[in-house]
């Protein structure tokens, strides 16, 4: 059983050192002005390819439960596939890999904030707390602890359009627990790739047609190849495997090391500074994320 353990954590820890990498090769692909879209619909049409010979049989069998729930995947597509991997790659454009990592890191809280807006779950007093404290994280990392860019509204385009995806991904987590699925998970991911997949189809075209055109050089295969098989692929199924094993509640303190992994590859890549309001910041989050986890105790 130690064994078994010790695989899980290996597993885990590696799904999420891929998915740290995914904002580091993020910001390579701004530097080689790789367009963020563009370089979002090839992530997932090979990822696509790639999983189809695997779930295309259960997709045929279960065809009419996936068109009756059609509304449903579509959304959860749109708000994963399309924005939120779109909205990354575009945001490292214009804001440093630790900023971005540090606001995703509040998307657990967010998840919480979500859910009770949708009506999913119930919220206590703790976990209200929670999402205002990593609000307040986020609010500071975005006007980098400074007054003056709160009054004058002089914010980082990419801190903003961050905050808009971290917001989608939390709605596409709060909305995938609201519903038990007769899919098993690949065949799920399949589907959610679908979906999201067709409205990545005109957006690439609206890019391409104004100009920003993928290069097929070296540099560009290499962040394709990381992209596809590794955050898109390798992490989900390692995640999957690992929480298998120790449950979702052990699993989910691997997230938190996201930030950690982020920040000290883009400190020794990019030579990025962790700031003071890098600090402030992570300090208001990681409260809000100690909050959001405490259980109110029955009297």
């Amino acid at each position: 059983m130690k064994n078994k353990n010790n695989v899980a954590y290996i597993f885990l820890f590696l799904a999420t050192l891929f998915w740290s990498g995914n904002f580091l090769v993020g910001k390579f692909a701004s530097q080689y002005q790789i367009p963020p879209f563009s370089l979002n619909f090839y992530r997932w049409f090979f990822a696509w390819l790639i999983l189809a010979p695997f779930t295309i049989q259960e997709i045929l069998k279960k065809r009419n439960y996936i068109l009756e729930n059609y509304k449903y995947y579509a959304v959860l597509g749109i708000t994963s596939v399309t924005i939120f991997n779109s909205i990354v790659y575009y945001s490292l454009n214009f804001t440093q890999v630790i900023s971005g990592v540090l606001m995703i890191s509040t998307i657990p809280v967010m998840i919480i904030f979500i859910s009770s807006i949708l009506k999913i779950e119930k919220t206590n007093t703790f976990q209200i707390l929670g999402v205002a404290c990593s609000f307040m994280g986020v609010v500071l990392i975005i006007t980098k602890a400074n007054l003056g860019i709160l009054l004058n509204l002089d914010f980082n385009k990419g801190d903003l359009t961050m905050v808009f995806g971290m917001l989608s991904w939390a709605t596409y987590s709060a909305l995938l627990k609201k519903k038990k699925h007769k899919l098993s998970q690949l065949t799920l991911l399949e589907v959610i790739i679908s979906f999201g997949f067709i409205f990545l189809i005109p957006i690439y075209f609206i890019e391409y047609q104004m100009g920003y055109r993928i290069v097929l050089d070296q540099n560009f295969l290499m962040i394709l190849f990381y992209v596809v098989l590794f955050p898109g692929l390798a992490s989900f199924i390692f995640w999957i495997k690992g929480l298998s094993v120790i449950g979702a509640n052990r699993a989910g303190v691997f997230l938190h090391m996201m930030p950690i992994l982020s920040a000290i590859m883009a400190m020794i890549i990019f030579n990025e500074k962790f700031m003071f309001y890098h600090m402030l910041g992570a300090l208001f989050i990681l409260t809000g994320i100690l909050l959001s986890n405490r259980k109110i105790k029955n009297a």
